[in-house]
């Protein structure tokens, strides 16, 4: 069997070496570096950003080369060909890249995307995510476009390195796709470390070193230094031939059945190109089914159960179901602080939070949201719990080592079980 895989991210690279590992020959066609977006102008470098006290970018970059080495390294199998150039589809077997045609009985498109941009005056003014990842200098005034994940990280980043920060959503509140308890608390947080954050402001207009935008009727002007365009990301859809192809898509994303194939049998597309949630790890699990269905085995992934992080300070983490998504049935919800905490007030980092949601009729965790250190880390063990429909009363006595913070997950799951 060979397959073809095209972008050379998560999803690419992981789908490649699991296919090889399995016997299965790939080739890999990559258009940008190895490691795609997340490894060189996402993921990785800004959580380099996030453990600095100043930008440093020779040490951003000795970061991404050596894990791009080590994507290589992974890369140097005999049954993976690595071909550098741009991927055209010319049917359900066959695509085309620096100058050759290449056939296959399967074909995977893991392309990623591409930062997004209001359609205002001026956006030009403006620079995406990866310009800001490669600024040499601290602004003094940083002017942050959205409120979501990328627009608060850069602005948490960049406050903590001595800028003036100021955020502007258009949504009622920053996160708009978290849950509402979880991202005021956030935006409370971020508000005390001196950033300004002003939520249902419409973007109007961006001049020579001014943002307009109005709300409640009323205009304003924030002067900045630095702007910084974070309104999301978009598919990547622009150069693989989709129309010719007869891949069915949108301008959310390619169209996509639960096995991750396109409208046209063969052909599968995982990742930030279907539109759904743009994160890296959702595009290696996306791979891993997509690959699972050519081989004709089955998984029980599920894509309903995915753990989401903010590297702000505090960070903060979400899995499984909001307390908005639960309106129409009963639950219970447990919440704990961080300075009831032992460890969190011996280390110094008391600031966070955690609430648990649970049906009422089966007790069942259905959600847990996160604020404060490490959320990151420790959101796994609540997305095993949600994962696996862990009870309560469950999950209350597994024993936790003291002091840990995992320990206020476990208070929040008591609380929730009184």
């Amino acid at each position: 069997m060979k397959i073809i895989i095209i972008g050379a991210g998560p999803g690419g690279y992981e789908t490649a070496a699991l296919a090889a590992a399995r016997g299965i020959e790939v080739v890999l066609i990559s258009e940008g570096p190895l490691g795609g977006t997340c490894l060189n102008e996402g993921c990785i470098p800004t959580k380099t950003l996030c453990a600095m006290d100043a930008p440093d970018q020779a040490h951003k970059q000795e970061v991404i080369a050596q894990l791009q080495a080590g994507i290589a390294q992974l890369m140097r199998n005999k049954l993976i060909t690595l071909v550098e150039g741009r991927a055209r589809i010319l049917g359900p077997r066959s695509v085309e890249a620096a100058g050759e045609k290449f056939e296959a009985d399967a074909i995977i498109i893991a392309t990623g995307s591409v930062s997004a941009s209001l359609p205002i005056p001026g956006a030009e003014l403006c620079i995406d995510s990866a310009a800001m990842l490669n600024l040499e200098e601290v602004p003094q005034r940083l002017c942050v476009i959205g409120g979501g994940v990328i627009g608060l990280e850069f602005a948490s980043i960049y406050r903590k390195f001595g800028s003036e920060v100021t955020v502007l959503e258009f949504c009622p509140g920053v996160l708009p796709r978290f849950d509402t308890d979880l991202a005021k608390r956030l935006k409370a947080s971020l508000a005390k470390r001196g950033i300004a954050i002003e939520t249902s402001a419409r973007v109007e207009s961006v001049t020579e070193g001014l943002v307009h935008w109005t709300k409640g009727g009323k205009e304003y002007s924030t002067p900045a230094d630095c702007i910084l365009m974070a309104v999301g990301r978009r598919p990547n859809l622009g150069t693989l031939n989709l129309d010719e192809a007869g891949i069915e898509y949108t301008p959310r994303g390619i169209v996509v059945d639960s096995s991750m194939q396109t409208s046209v049998p063969g052909i599968y597309a995982i990742g930030d190109i279907t539109g759904g949630l743009m994160l890296a790890h959702v595009a290696s699990a996306q791979g891993r089914r997509a690959l699972n269905h050519i081989c004709g085995l089955a998984d029980s992934i599920d894509f309903s159960v995915v753990p989401a992080a903010v590297f702000t300070v505090p960070e903060a983490a979400t899995v499984g179901k909001s307390e908005e998504e639960c309106a129409g049935f009963e639950i219970l919800t447990g919440k704990a602080n961080y300075r009831a905490n032992g460890k969190a007030v011996a280390s110094g980092e008391a600031d966070g939070w955690c609430k648990v949601i649970a049906e009422k009729e089966s007790r069942r965790i259905i959600g847990v949201h996160i604020l404060g250190a490490h959320a990151s880390d420790i959101i796994h063990e609540a997305a095993v719990l949600v994962a696996l429909g862990a009870t309560l009363d469950a999950a209350s006595d597994i024993i936790h080592a003291h002091p840990t913070l995992s320990e206020v997950l476990h208070s929040a799951i008591r609380n929730a079980a009184s």
